[in-house]
């Protein structure tokens, strides 16, 4: 039995995150398949171990007794704390790798998830071209910020690859379109292939089985 289960899917950037940090860290992990598509986040059942309907969540069978969390920043924090992978040098810099986590969640990966689903996921006749124009701009400005501070740094934080990384890059390595070219992005890209160079880097659908 393994010392971690990771309830995800594939196509969750959000679940990847925490699938990519229990990967680089060599935990002993295994996926299990979350129906997402099929609307098993609100079922009762779920609901009883996420009132939130989200994934991923994971189950840790710690020694002082089983751990259950949700939210991958959250998750990101504690395998850093448990491993000692990944994590903060000092203080301070735990609260800069804070800063990113959080400026992720809601500058970066809330508006890629939301854009990439609706153009690879929603029916045709349900995207909107105005939300989709609105969620371009606003991932753009948040490519920028990230191409500008990788202008002078290998990583986000230090010198050396932390769970700010880990959070931020989650939805960069999908191949659905919506609207991130490498090319365009340099720095960003040169970044990428830092992280992928890492040891036991896997992309999101070698990590978690997908949606048939």
């Amino acid at each position: 039995m393994a010392e971690y289960e990771l309830k995800c899917f594939g196509e969750s950037g959000h679940s990847y995150k925490a699938a990519l940090m229990l990967q680089l860290s060599g935990c002993n992990w295994e996926p299990v398949f979350h129906d997402f598509f099929s609307g098993e986040g609100r079922s009762i059942e779920f609901l009883e171990i996420n009132e939130m309907g989200e994934v991923p969540v994971l189950r840790h069978a710690a020694r002082s007794g089983e751990v259950v969390l949700t939210q991958s920043g959250v998750m990101l924090d504690y395998l850093a704390t448990i491993t000692g992978k990944y994590a903060a040098g000092s203080a301070a810099e735990r609260r800069e790798i804070l800063r990113w986590v959080l400026w992720d969640n809601h500058k970066m990966s809330s508006q890629v998830g939301v854009l990439r689903f609706m153009l690879n996921y929603m029916p045709e006749e349900k995207r909107s071209a105005d939300v989709i124009a609105f969620l371009q701009a606003r991932v753009h400005g948040a490519y920028k910020v990230l191409e500008a501070h990788l202008a002078t740094e290998d990583w986000l934080v230090g010198d050396k690859p932390t769970i700010a990384d880990i959070s931020n890059c989650s939805y960069l390595y999908y191949p659905e379109p919506f609207g991130f070219d490498r090319e365009e992005w340099p720095n960003i890209s040169a970044w990428l292939d830092r992280i992928a160079a890492l040891d036991g880097w896997k992309a999101p659908y070698d990590l978690m089985p997908r949606t048939a």
